[in-house]
């Protein structure tokens, strides 16, 4: 006759209504395994379908799909009915997951570039370093003695020893604008002698 009834109305009798997911997940907090089954059937579909946006990869979501319901079967006994629904909890689990899913998987590509790009990168080369260094200093003394006394004095107090133009004025006892001029005609040819581009 149930049969009859629904075939007829198309409806479900009370007695057949689909399981609640609050009360399901409180039988499968005391290891109800078939409540747990039903579970599964009537969250996995809404829990792939959010991890598979999340993750994008079928296989990865497949993956964390499982991941999410071994966690529900594990940790069933934290759903609080009084803070939201049983739905709610379930897809936030799954939402967390599959976000951690895909850090670690941004995590593990950074790292893998990190290391690539270091193993590419030419070993540093402490003697050619040193020799550069020291034909660069030697053309640097090379120029500086190019520059006249007074062009030299105000180079190496302002660029070697740090003071400003107005220190190296007063230290000169030369007017402000004097030195500015002697810094810069210093500075153009020191520019001019060692070949830098402008």
């Amino acid at each position: 006759m149930a049969d009859r009834v629904r075939r007829i109305t198309g409806s479900v009798p009370d007695t057949e209504l689909p399981p609640d997911a609050g009360a399901l997940l409180q039988r499968v907090a005391r290891g109800d395994e078939q409540a747990f089954s039903a579970l599964y059937d009537l969250v996995s579909a809404p829990v792939f379908g959010l991890v598979r946006r999340i993750v994008r990869d079928p296989a990865q979501s497949e993956e964390v799909t499982q991941e999410v319901m071994l966690e529900l079967w594990r940790t069933a006994a934290r759903y609080a009915p009084d803070r939201g629904s049983a739905m709610t909890w379930v897809m936030t689990l799954a939402h967390r997951r599959a976000v951690d899913r895909v850090r670690s998987a941004q995590s593990a590509t950074d790292r893998e570039d990190k290391a690539f790009r270091r193993e590419t990168t030419r070993p540093f080369d402490e003697v050619a370093e040193q020799v550069s260094t020291r034909l660069e200093y030697e053309q640097v003394r090379r120029c500086l003695a190019s520059l006249t006394d007074l062009q030299r004095e105000s180079v190496e107090l302002a660029y070697y020893r740090g003071l400003t133009y107005k220190e190296v004025s007063e230290l000169l006892d030369t007017p402000l604008g004097t030195v500015k001029t002697r810094l810069r005609d210093g500075l153009i040819r020191l520019r001019d002698c060692l070949g830098v581009a402008r």
